[in-house]
C-alpha cells in the first residue's frame, strides 16, 4: 500500500518528459513574444524619430487652405525638400504650425491689387486652386521684393487666411519651414499628393 501511494505521487518518466516539454515550450513562447515586443518598440521608436525629423505629420485646421485642404485632413511633410512656388508648406509661427502655399520665392517681386489679384514678377498669377480672389486683411506694404532665404506664403482661402500679407507674419524664413507637403494620408478616399 505504501508502495502504491509512492507510485501515485511520483511522476512517471513520460509525465516528466511531458512537463519538461511544456516548460520548454512556455519559455520559447515567451522568447518569441519578447522578441516581437522588442521589434515593435524599435519600429515605433524609429517611426517616431522619422516623423519628427524627416516626415512630420500634421492635421489641417482653421480652414485657411480650403478648398485644397479641408479641416481634419492629415498631411505628411518632407523636411528636406527644396521649396518652389506653388508648394504647400508647414511653418512655425507663435508656437504652432501653419499650413500655406508658397506664392513667391527669394528674389521674386509680388504685388496684390485692391481686388485681390496676385501679380508675380509683373504678371498675373494663375491661381486655379483658389475659389475667389480676396485681399483679406493686408498690413504688409506692396509691392514687395522677397529677400534671400524668405518665402511669401498665402492660404488658398484668402478671405480667412492669416499669412504673409500680415505684418506680424510677413515673408517667412527658410528656418521657419517645417516641411513641404508630399502626401495626404487621411481621409483614405483622398489619399495622394495634395
Amino acid at each position: 500500500m505504501n508502495e502504491e501511494r509512492q507510485n501515485l505521487t511520483r511522476p512517471t518518466s513520460e509525465q516528466i518528459d511531458k512537463e519538461i516539454k511544456r516548460i520548454w515550450m512556455l519559455q520559447e513562447t515567451r522568447k518569441v513574444i519578447w522578441g516581437a515586443v522588442k521589434t515593435l518598440l524599435i519600429f515605433a521608436a524609429a517611426a517616431v524619430l522619422l516623423s519628427m525629423l524627416l516626415f512630420p505629420v500634421l492635421q489641417v485646421q482653421k480652414g485657411s487652405m480650403n478648398p485644397t485642404l479641408e479641416d481634419g485632413e492629415i498631411i505628411i511633410f518632407l523636411t528636406t525638400a527644396k521649396i518652389h512656388r506653388g508648394d504647400i508648406v508647414a511653418f512655425r509661427y507663435n508656437n504652432q504650425s501653419l499650413i500655406k502655399r508658397v506664392i513667391a520665392v527669394p528674389g521674386d517681386r509680388i504685388d496684390i491689387t485692391d481686388d485681390g489679384i496676385v501679380i508675380l514678377n509683373g504678371m498675373q498669377l494663375n491661381e486655379s486652386y483658389i475659389s475667389a480672389p480676396a485681399t483679406g486683411d493686408r498690413t504688409v506694404e506692396m509691392p514687395l521684393r522677397v529677400q534671400e532665404n524668405h518665402y511669401f506664403v498665402m492660404g488658398d482661402h484668402r478671405e480667412t487666411s492669416i499669412d504673409s500679407r500680415r505684418a506680424e507674419i510677413g515673408p517667412i524664413t527658410g528656418d521657419q519651414i517645417v516641411g513641404k507637403a508630399i502626401l495626404r494620408l487621411w481621409p483614405l478616399s483622398k489619399l495622394g499628393i495634395p
